[in-house]
């Protein structure tokens, strides 16, 4: 198992979540495929989901700003249709935090923690998720 790979199983087990997925680069002109993931027992993966066009979505946007988007309920963050599609792409995303993993000040990869089916409250999960983006970056 690579280190990014033992990073995003731990992080899954220390969140509890159903999905941790780490983006990074463009494949093929798609900016930020699903690279590496953690999955919980089955749950799908997006390795190979295409149809989201991440550029376009609001907490892609957000992160990139932000650097940190925690969301308890994903379904009321954003009246979007094109954000309210993903979720259902995604099998259900019902609240996740997404973290930039940044190296020099710049944006390389986006790490996700999805909780599928019903919302949840985040507490210590965004601070385990910031330590694991610098974790990965120190790595990439």
């Amino acid at each position: 198992m690579s280190e990014i790979a033992a990073i995003l199983e731990a992080l899954l087990a220390e969140t509890g979540a159903s999905r941790v997925t780490l983006r990074r680069g463009v494949d093929d002109g798609y900016a930020f495929p699903v690279t590496d993931e953690a999955l919980a027992a089955g749950v799908a993966s997006l390795r190979d989901e295409r149809s989201v066009d991440l550029r376009a979505q609001p907490v892609a946007m957000e992160v990139q700003e932000r650097g940190q988007v925690v969301q308890d309920d994903s379904r009321a963050a954003y009246d979007d249709p094109a954000y309210q599609r993903m979720l259902d792409v995604y099998g259900g995303l019902a609240a996740q935090i997404v973290t930039a993993v940044a190296k020099h000040g710049e944006v390389t990869a986006i790490l996700s923690v999805h909780q599928l089916g019903s919302p949840r409250s985040w507490k210590e999960e965004p601070a385990a998720c910031r330590r694991a983006a610098e974790r990965i970056a120190a790595l990439l």
